[in-house]
């Protein structure tokens, strides 16, 4: 590791104690940049990768809705602003309980230079708050996203900050958020991305996140004369990522054949029904569990059975993978049973599903492809900033239009990675190319505008 990165990187985890997977994530990227940081100087006379680590703002609020036995609840809601050298901040809004400043720091983080790889003018930003959805009524959750956005209201608008949706934020809580922003700002304007098709949304920003990332598994393997076409495939997660990952897997005739929730996984050696699917997790909002009961041939494996330290999803045989759930879910434990078991490909639909050794091991093999979330699920957001196009418009696109802008973005954000892999002597090297190439984009915006 290069002397100067490597000394930032301790600056770092002695700053931000406790940060765990703010470090991880800096980490993959300074490694990458060690070689851009040789070349250019500029960016260390101007101290870019100092200036870049530290949000330009970071506010933690109470958030304090009422139950429907009457009682308060208390929450801490938060919202980092971390980078506007390209545009207004944009970023999504997480309800988990694991929300902290910590985890929204590494997604606001990577949220800078995936959004950069897009081409779209918006800076990086992430929000959320430590509220659970689940099996909360649509009452409380109408009412906690009212509280949220009480706060919240003071930070965004169309050209500062834009947050969408993220993990426990669909549709629904966009709208309970848009109504009370709508009712306390009193400006019907682009504030949020995700909105309904009859208030501002836009078409394919569901299936956008999911669709993408097969896009730029599809570009990866057209590099190789390869197609997707009769590959086995295996999905983890269960929301709106690996839903359409399933979708358009099956448009390009593939065989998607697992999908997993927080309880456990599902194996359909038939492929997944993607017909019950929807309706088991858009519709009934139920455990996978459930899938079982209408298809004899799939297995349900609970959580609980999984190889000690291992994601069970892993275990199953296939030619390419794609985590769609959350962080760190795909172990070097995983990636040497998925290589094993003779899987190519790893395409990551969610954000940073790797672990650092997990990645390390799969960039060594050289008949494996590996598309870093950096720059395989920029979809959802490149979508988003379609969405405020359409806004800044008054006009409402087609699905075809936004899915073939969607498919160019796809195409693009490859062929800079690729190319900017080749450009540094590590050609493939896709994690070394999207982390380049975005970082070099942002960092020269901030040189140009100066000490802000």
């Amino acid at each position: 590791m290069n002397s100067y990165v490597a000394g930032l990187l301790n600056n770092l985890k002695e700053q931000n104690p406790g940060e765990e997977v703010f470090i991880q994530a800096a980490t993959e990227i300074f490694n990458s940049l060690a070689p851009l940081i040789e070349r250019e100087e500029k960016y260390t006379k101007h101290r870019i990768l100092e200036r870049i680590t530290v949000p330009e703002r970071s506010l933690s609020f109470r958030v304090v809705y009422t139950n429907d036995r009457g009682e308060p609840c208390v929450h801490t809601g938060y919202r980092v602003e971390f980078n506007s050298a390209l545009g207004p901040y944009k970023g999504g809004l997480r309800f988990h309980p694991s929300v902290n400043m910590g985890v929204l720091k590494f997604l606001g983080f990577e949220q800078i230079f995936k959004n950069s790889l897009t081409g779209v003018n918006i800076g990086g930003g992430k929000g959320g708050a430590n509220f659970d959805p689940k099996g909360k009524s649509d009452g409380e959750i109408m009412r906690f996203c009212q509280a949220f956005m009480l706060e919240l209201h003071r930070l965004i608008s169309e050209n500062t900050d834009v947050p969408a949706g993220d993990i426990g934020v669909g549709g629904r809580e966009i709208g309970y958020l848009y109504g009370a922003y709508k009712k306390i700002t009193r400006r019907f304007d682009g504030a949020l991305t995700g909105k309904g098709l009859a208030w501002g949304g836009s078409l394919a920003r569901t299936q956008a996140t999911g669709y993408g990332s097969v896009y730029f598994a599809q570009e990866m393997l057209a590099k190789k004369s390869e197609a997707l076409r009769g590959k086995i495939c295996a999905i983890s997660g269960a929301g709106n990522v690996a839903i359409y990952t399933v979708e358009k897997l099956y448009q390009l005739e593939a065989k998607p054949v697992t999908i997993s929730d927080s309880t456990g996984f599902i194996y359909d050696p038939d492929g997944i029904d993607l017909a019950l699917l929807k309706k088991l997790k858009e519709e009934l909002r139920v455990s996978l569990a459930e899938y079982t009961k209408e298809r004899k041939n799939a297995k349900f494996t609970p959580v609980s059975e999984y190889p000690k330290g291992r994601n069970g999803v892993w275990s199953v045989k296939c030619d390419a993978a794609f985590p769609s759930a959350t962080q760190n879910e795909l172990s070097l434990e995983d990636a040497k049973t998925l290589y094993a078991n003779g899987c190519r490909l790893v395409c990551e639909g969610a954000n940073m599903p790797s672990t650092l050794a997990a990645i390390d091991f799969m960039l060594a093999q050289k008949d494996f492809l590996f598309g870093p979330a950096k720059a395989a699920n920029a979809g959802g957001v490149a979508t988003s900033g379609l969405e405020m196009m359409q806004n800044a418009q008054l006009e409402s696109w087609s699905f075809e239009e936004v899915d073939g802008r969607l498919h160019e973005i796809m195409r693009h954000i490859f062929r800079t990675s690729y190319e900017t892999s080749k450009e540094f002597g590590d050609e493939g090297n896709l994690v070394l190319g999207s982390n380049i190439a975005g970082f070099r984009k942002v960092a020269d915006a901030m040189i140009d505008q100066g000490y802000v």
